[in-house]
C-alpha cells in the first residue's frame, strides 16, 4: 500500500508534493504540471 501514496508522478516520474493531492482529488498519480499541461492539451 506504500506504493500508492509515493510522491511520483506517472507522467513524468519527478518527485512532487502535488501527486498527494491530486491522487485524492481525481485518482490519478500526476503533478500540477502535468495536470495543467493535460487539460490544455488533451490527448
Amino acid at each position: 500500500m506504500e506504493d500508492v501514496f509515493d510522491d511520483i508522478c506517472e507522467e513524468c516520474n519527478q518527485e512532487d508534493e502535488s501527486v498527494k493531492t491530486n491522487l485524492i482529488i481525481t485518482g490519478y498519480k500526476i503533478c500540477d504540471s502535468c495536470k495543467l499541461s493535460k487539460n490544455i492539451f488533451p490527448v
